[in-house]
């Protein structure tokens, strides 16, 4: 018979199909990791669960591990002895690891407490990989809900943030490379999944050290959680005993309450959000290139205020903006620019990523790639200079000299380097067009041109239109007058664009369909040796599009290839 402190973690776990699988067809619950620290919060866990798995509420293999951070010498090795000694006596396998997460804060710029749940989360998922777990089970418990919720306060949250710790996170990753995707809908595309559990969620503090006593159980003590200096400590040990002398029923009760409350908003703004992003946000930038994401102004500002943000939340999670850094009025500065709808001005927001505004719409954008190595560049050479300046200012006058003459040959061997290179570029520049072979494959510039023919077959267009991009064009093959060039732009330009059946400039045809400048200075024209058939990736011409009588068909795909490092 299960005690009352585990009945009530098996009610919880049914009510939030914490153990069911994200996905029928894909991610059985077959094995279950169990993250434990020794404290008295993962000792609870340590126990519970195999008590449950017992009476088959879960009916899954179990495994351990534990992460040492190696931050508290002794104590830390006393933790990780314990927890396997527990292991061992429930007979569970465990896995450990040792962390340096002081070398890690240093070299990446963070605190501690962020370098420490960093490398433990990665550590936990290349566990559960290897052991090929779909669950990993943490501590979280009501009373590290109630102090999320309070320390998301106090720096500033919206509804989302008050949904304070989820019951369950899918996180998707690629060699463990992590991106977690909202709890109530799994969007990742990763080959990996691995999701965290938290089957404590629904107990407070008081009644899992209740537990741990009734079943006679031991657990560690960290000292540093009473060090106050920390955050964290500092709102479990002041801020909210301090509330909750002005509340009444416990504080941590209603916290618990109002986050569910939060998370059932939330999953209707997803829900809604669900319907219209594909109508609203155009992510072919994210597809080819990993770049942009554009929104539809227009459709953007027509929904409901909560459901403009998460649209504009998950247009800068795929361009890889993290969230940790924005605030709210990040988000208000992004839906002003939306409302202004002036072209060309532009944001900037935590770590150089960018948001404009392009008729009508918003793009999202990752830090220029030049731009950061020029930046980088800029730190290399104010390095190499300081270290150049103390060594003059240490050697002798003849030294000084010859040092001189060092930097003076090395900075023409460098200008004829960087002339050699420049050359080299205008070289092939100059390349300004390539004859395509048919069928075949063919470079030109930082573009790969694919071509094939084959015959038309009925409902074959149809079936291609549903599923074609930008990229990927077809046009009937007698209607073509060889040979096919690809080139770039050139000064009166002129082509017959589908759908309009008459001449008109290049140029004035992409200023009607408002081109973005961005995405005109990567255009290319496709035309055989009497007219323009393609400005890619943008129209085709009206005459040699395919028709009900178009007997051989020409596929063109060009795709943007990444550029060579030197």
């Amino acid at each position: 018979m299960l005690l009352e402190f585990e009945q009530k973690v098996a009610d919880f776990i049914s009510a939030n199909e914490l153990f069911s699988p994200v996905d029928k067809a894909r991610l059985p619950a077959a094995k279950v990791l169990l993250a434990v620290s020794g404290g008295a919060d993962s000792t609870a866990l340590l126990y519970a669960i195999p008590a449950l798995n017992s009476k088959n509420v879960l009916g899954a293999e179990l495994l351990c591990a534990h992460i040492n951070h190696q931050l508290r010498g002794a104590e830390s090795d006393s933790d990780e002895d314990f927890v396997i000694a527990q292991s061992a006596r429930l007979k569970l396998a465990i896995t450990t690891r040792r962390v340096d997460v002081r070398g890690y804060a240093g070299r990446n710029k963070l605190s501690i407490e962020t370098a420490a749940r960093e490398l433990r989360i990665k550590n936990l998922l290349e566990i559960a990989m290897a052991n090929n777990c779909k669950s990993i089970a943490t501590a979280h418990q009501k009373n590290d809900n109630a102090e999320t919720i309070l320390q998301r306060l106090t720096r500033g949250t919206g509804f989302r943030g008050l949904g304070g710790i989820w019951p369950m996170r899918v996180f998707g990753y690629e060699s463990v490379g992590l991106s977690s995707t909202p709890p109530n809908k799994f969007e990742g595309a990763t080959q990996y999944y691995s999701r965290f559990v938290r089957p404590l969620l629904c107990v407070r503090r008081d009644e899992i050290i209740e537990y741990l006593e009734q079943r006679n159980l031991k657990w560690q003590t960290d000292h540093t959680n009473a060090d106050c200096t920390y955050r964290r400590n500092y709102i479990r040990h002041r801020l909210l005993p301090t509330l909750q002398q002005d509340s009444i029923g416990s504080l941590v009760e209603q916290l618990s309450e109002l986050s569910e409350s939060a998370r059932r908003f939330y999953k209707l703004v997803c829900s809604r959000a669900d319907e219209v992003w594909p109508k609203t946000a155009d992510t072919y930038g994210i597809n080819c290139a990993g770049e942009k994401v554009t929104l539809d102004s227009k459709m953007l500002l027509a929904q409901p205020q909560p459901v403009m943000v998460e649209l504009v939340r998950r247009s800068l999670t795929a361009v890889g903006c993290g969230e940790r850094d924005l605030t709210q009025r990040h988000y208000e500065r992004i839906l002003q620019l939306a409302e202004q709808n002036v072209s060309g001005k532009k944001i900037e927001l935590p770590g150089r990523f960018v948001v404009g505004a392009e008729y009508g719409n918003l793009i999202f954008a990752q830090p220029q790639k030049s731009e950061i190595r020029s930046q980088k560049a800029d730190v290399r050479r104010q390095k190499t200079e300081d270290r150049r300046q103390k060594a003059e200012d240490r050697n002798q006058k003849a030294e000084d000299r010859s040092q001189k003459s060092d930097v003076r040959r090395q900075k023409t061997e460098v200008g004829r380097q960087k002339s050699e290179d420049s050359n080299q570029k205008t070289e092939v520049r100059n390349q300004s067009s390539v004859v395509l072979e048919v069928p075949g494959q063919i470079r030109f510039d930082r573009y790969l041109i694919e071509t094939a023919i084959f015959e038309a077959e009925e409902g074959e267009l149809e079936k291609f239109k549903s599923g074609k991009n930008n990229f990927i064009e077809r046009f009937d093959f007698d209607k073509i007058k060889p040979p096919l060039v690809v080139r770039f732009r050139k000064p009166g330009d002129r082509f017959v664009p589908l759908g309009l059946g008459e001449d008109k400039k290049v140029g004035k045809f992409l200023t009607a369909a408002r081109v973005p400048q961005e995405v005109r200075q990567k255009l290319l024209i496709v035309a055989d040796s009497e007219r323009i058939i393609w400005v890619w990736p943008i129209r085709i011409a009206e005459q040699a599009k395919v028709t009900s009588g178009t007997r051989k068909i020409l596929q063109l795909q060009i795709t943007s290839m990444p550029m060579q490092a030197k």
